[in-house]
């Protein structure tokens, strides 16, 4: 797999994700989001419900999901910061985790804590 880093992960992806949330009542919230890399992470573009949730609880995910049956999705977790705009909201998202992964037996099952096919990747982002 070429891809060992975040932003070469989000790159082939596009520009859309779902993003994930923790409601007031505790269930998951989620959206289809359009997603934008920028320099310093990602930024989500939200309605007013997953905006609220965020603000509550900054804790979010971003979900990628694979695109043909033996592709990897791509995990994103993340602390969001909510920003209002003219047009809606936007989060600002650093992540804090990110994996490829799938749901196949893992190529080296002690590089893998979940027994799945696992790839961590780094966070760094290229300036």
């Amino acid at each position: 797999m070429p891809l060992r880093n975040l932003h070469g992960a989000v790159a082939e992806r596009g520009g859309s994700a779902f993003v994930l949330t923790v409601s007031d009542r505790g269930t998951p919230h989620v959206v289809h989001a359009e997603v934008i890399r920028s320099s310093d992470g990602l930024m989500a573009v939200v309605g007013a419900g997953t905006a609220h949730n965020a603000s509550d609880r900054p804790q979010v995910s971003l979900l990628y999901p694979g695109r043909r049956p033996d592709d990897y999705s791509l995990i994103v977790d993340a602390v969001a910061t909510v920003a209002a705009t003219a047009d809606g909201f936007r989060l600002r998202l650093t992540p804090t985790r990110a994996v490829l992964h799938r749901s196949a037996p893992a190529p080296d099952p002690t590089a893998s804590p979940c027994g799945s096919d696992c790839i961590p990747l780094s966070l760094d982002v290229p300036r």
